[in-house]
Formats: C-alpha cells, sequence, structure tokens
C-alpha cells in the first residue's frame, strides 16, 4: 500500500493564505461594512478585545468543563459497552439500534428533547455524550476484531495473565482504531456541545456569547467566536491524540504510529 507522504508546511500556509484571501474578498464584494460576511482583519480585531477580558475565559472554562466532561464519560461508556459488543453477539445486537438511532437523529432534536430532561447549564454535558458514545463504541469493536486471532490464540495457549494479554495483545490491537475515534469524536463533541449551548443558552458559556453576538448582528463577533471553537476543537484533538500515544508508550513500550 503507498504511504501518503507528509505536505510540507509552506504548501499548508501558502493554501491557507490563498483560502484567507478568498475570504477577505468575497467580504468585501458583499460590502455593508463586513455585516453581512467580516473581513479576516475583523475578526481578528473583534478576538484581540474579546481574549483580554475575564468573560471571555470564563465562558471558554464553563463551557470546556462540561463538554470535556461529556468526552470522558462518553469514552468510559463507549469503551465497556464496545468491550461487552465484542464478547457477547447478543449485547452487540441489543444495543447497536440505540446507537444508530443517535447517529441519525439530529443534534437540534435531541437538544429540544434533552431540555425537557434536565436543565440548560448542563445540556451540553448530556448532548456531548450521547454524540461521542457511538463514535467510542463502534472504534472498540473495530479495534477489537481488528486484533491478530492468532496472538489471541497465543495468549490463550501460554495461559497469559489478564493483565499481559491486556497490555501486549488488547492494547496496541485497539489502539489505532480507537484513537482515531477519540480525535474524530472530540471535533464532534465540540461542535455538538456548544450547538446545544446555542439553543439552550446557558449563561456564562460559548453558545450563549455566540448567540448574543449574532441577534445585535454583531457579525465580527460572530466569526471571532466561531473561530475560537475551531482552534479549540483542534487543539484539544491534538492534545488528546498526544495523551493517547504517551498512554500507549507507557503501557506498551512503544508509541503508536
Amino acid at each position: 500500500m503507498r504511504v501518503k507522504a507528509k505536505t510540507p508546511l509552506w504548501q499548508t500556509l501558502l493554501a491557507a493564505a490563498f483560502w484567507v484571501a478568498v475570504w477577505q474578498g468575497l467580504a468585501l464584494w458583499l460590502g455593508h461594512g463586513g455585516l453581512l460576511l467580516a473581513t479576516p482583519g475583523q475578526t481578528v480585531r473583534a478576538l484581540v478585545q474579546l481574549v483580554p477580558t475575564a468573560e471571555f475565559w470564563h465562558r471558554i472554562a464553563f463551557s470546556a468543563l462540561r463538554i470535556l466532561t461529556g468526552f470522558l464519560l462518553a469514552t468510559v461508556c463507549g469503551l465497556t459497552l464496545g468491550a461487552a459488543g465484542a464478547r457477547w453477539h447478543w449485547f452487540e445486537v441489543l444495543v447497536s439500534p440505540v446507537m444508530q438511532l443517535i447517529r441519525a437523529m439530529p443534534v437540534a432534536s435531541f437538544v429540544i428533547l434533552a431540555l425537557l430532561w434536565v436543565s440548560g447549564k448542563n445540556l451540553s454535558i448530556v448532548v456531548s455524550f450521547t454524540h461521542v458514545l457511538p463514535v467510542i463504541y463502534a472504534g472498540t469493536l473495530v479495534g477489537i476484531a481488528d486484533t491478530d486471532p492468532r496472538l489471541v490464540e497465543m495468549a490463550r495457549v501460554y495461559r497469559l495473565s489478564l493483565v499481559r494479554r491486556l497490555r501486549y495483545i488488547w492494547l496496541p490491537g485497539v489502539f489505532p482504531s480507537f484513537c482515531e475515534s477519540c480525535i474524530a469524536a472530540m471535533g464532534m463533541c465540540w461542535k455538538s456541545g456548544v450547538s446545544a449551548e446555542v439553543i439552550g443558552l446557558p449563561d456564562h458559556s460559548v453558545g450563549d456569547a455566540l448567540y448574543r453576538a449574532k441577534i445585535t448582528l454583531s457579525t465580527p463577533e460572530v466569526f471571532a467566536w466561531t473561530l475560537v471553537i475551531v482552534l479549540l476543537s483542534a487543539a484539544l484533538s491534538s492534545l488528546a491524540a498526544a495523551a493517547l500515544r504517551e498512554i500507549k508508550r507507557r503501557l506498551c513500550g512503544e508509541v503508536a504510529e
């Protein structure tokens, strides 16, 4: 199989510069002082005004705490349910319709239903949890299925302890798929969590700030908060990948590629 070469940094920067130029051109073409589409400069200035304020960091902490709580709970439950589904076929058959239902349900519909059960303050925890759970569950199932059965049989023949099987067979086998699932889930987590906040409007949240900027027609601020969400999602996805690689290195003595 051909291995795709890594894109040079200068090419990535050049592509980014091209799309920023397109963004600038569209904003100037639409006109209206950035009311319909804020320019990159207006977006950066709005962000520079937001960052030094205590309210900005309070909103980031409020949303991040709840969204990451939902992510961690979904990761633990997804691993547990995935392992159970791989072990017992009847359990996989029983759980699969629920996972498919969650995958297919629009975020807005689920948010409205969730508001009947929880307060707006904790809405992003529930929504993040439910939208991450199917991804982690599927990644765990695939990872276990991809584990070399010959290694499993060898461990059974040599009567390796459960700890050794987990460390040297199951963890290396499950890790690649699980890592990809976590990285994808982190992006979904932020998108679904902030979407829930925009509808539920909990005080001191990022979603609430985004909605307030929209109703006051502060388009540069809308773009600034959107940029913050994108950057947070990308940064946390990278951190999650690095943390998972370090965990595997410590447990298995090697770094996953």
